[in-house]
């Protein structure tokens, strides 16, 4: 990676270990990586490997057993529960597998909704959300509640909700589990366009290495262990 970069994620020498009975089980077991402003990050592993697990950690849902994970300058394990959920609320997006769409509102006030969390009066966050709509393609639908949307359709609504923050960092776990392949590759693409035309930082947790080679670097994740970081980057302009 070349200098001049911003890391927006530093994570040092992490570790979760559990306790199951007698026995401990190292979820993750020393992880070390940074992840730059601008990029799209994939953290691919089996079931168990320790992926899921990494991803609550970055987002604060989990408290690390030991180790440091710095994001946009402060140090998530140091944080309590309050500091948290305002940090991700103002910090971090989420795009989720089930997506998450509340069934009783329309596209643009499922999108509204972190807004609305924050408090912002409903002029503004109105128009915010018409711009993320406006921005994944689906400005016609913007009455449509989801059950009147394709799976499709509602996981852009779900990526438009995770922009609207104007996020430092988006996490994506498993986004296109609930969809098929063609659906999966539309939406994969509008998130790699996103990252780019927005300058965002997006981090997908995956057990699918096809849907990874969306990234611009993937981190393959085994037994609670980065094995390998594969940079896609540096292959393309080989």
């Amino acid at each position: 990676m070349e200098t001049g970069k911003e890391a927006v994620i530093k994570v040092k020498d992490l570790y979760k270990i559990y306790k199951v009975g007698d026995t401990k089980v190292r979820a993750l077991n020393g992880v070390d990586f940074q992840i730059y402003r601008g990029e799209f990050c994939a953290i691919v592993g089996a079931s168990g490997s320790g992926k899921s697990t990494l991803l609550n950690m970055l987002a604060g849902l989990e408290k690390p057993t030991k180790g440091t994970i710095v994001i946009a300058g402060e140090h998530m394990e140091k944080k309590s529960e309050n500091e948290l959920v305002a940090f991700r609320r103002k910090h971090i997006g989420f795009i989720f597998q089930s997506f998450n769409l509340m069934p009783t509102m329309n596209a643009i006030e499922n999108i509204a909704l972190p807004l609305t969390f924050q408090g912002m009066d409903k002029a503004k966050r109105e128009k915010m959300a018409q711009d993320a709509l406006k921005l994944v393609g689906l400005w016609k639908y913007r009455k449509h509640k989801p059950t009147q949307m394709s799976g499709g359709q509602q996981q852009r609504v779900g990526v438009a909700r995770a922009l609207v923050v104007n996020p430092e960092i988006i996490f994506a776990d498993e986004p296109t589990g609930n969809l098929d392949s063609h659906t999966s590759e539309d939406v994969m693409n509008l998130m790699k366009k996103v990252v780019r035309e927005q300058n965002q930082t997006l981090i997908m947790v995956t057990h699918d290495n096809h849907l990874a080679e969306y990234a611009d670097r993937i981190f393959h994740i085994k037994d609670g262990k980065i094995i390998k970081i594969e940079d896609k980057r540096e292959s393309e302009e080989a």
